[in-house]
């Protein structure tokens, strides 16, 4: 059964910097798209980066391009999410989720996605 487990979360200062980790289950991650999803309060979710696991290819939002990355682990099954240069406005709820497709589209089609982990709660200071 596919599982996301999430951690990494919590208070951090602005200017610093966080590492958010996904770990999967019951998936193969050649078959899946792994994409970072943040929900702020009252916006709405938007896309902040994606892993294509079929050729390791990553992208990133706007919102953190130049300031993230977005390694993986295929032994761990797991994938991270690096945001440096943190700003208040990265406060959110962040979300790791799969589906089996690609990055394309609005937000790295987070309408698709199939599976979500919890959501882990992200505070910058300013």
């Amino acid at each position: 059964e596919v599982q996301l487990v999430e951690s990494g979360g919590g208070l951090v200062q602005a200017g610093g910097s966080l590492r958010l980790s996904c770990a999967a289950s019951g998936l193969v991650f050649d078959d899946y798209a792994i994409g970072w999803f943040r929900q702020a309060p009252g916006k709405e979710r938007e896309g902040v980066s994606c892993f294509s696991g079929g050729d390791g290819s990553t992208y990133f939002a706007d919102s953190v391009k130049g300031r993230a990355t977005m390694p993986s682990d295929n032994v761990k099954n797991t994938v991270y999410l690096l945001i440096h240069s943190l700003k208040s406005e990265d406060t959110a709820v962040y979300y790791c989720a799969a589906t089996v497709g690609s990055c394309s589209g609005s937000n790295f089609g987070l309408d698709g996605y199939v599976y979500w982990g919890q959501g882990t709660q992200v505070t910058v200071s300013s």
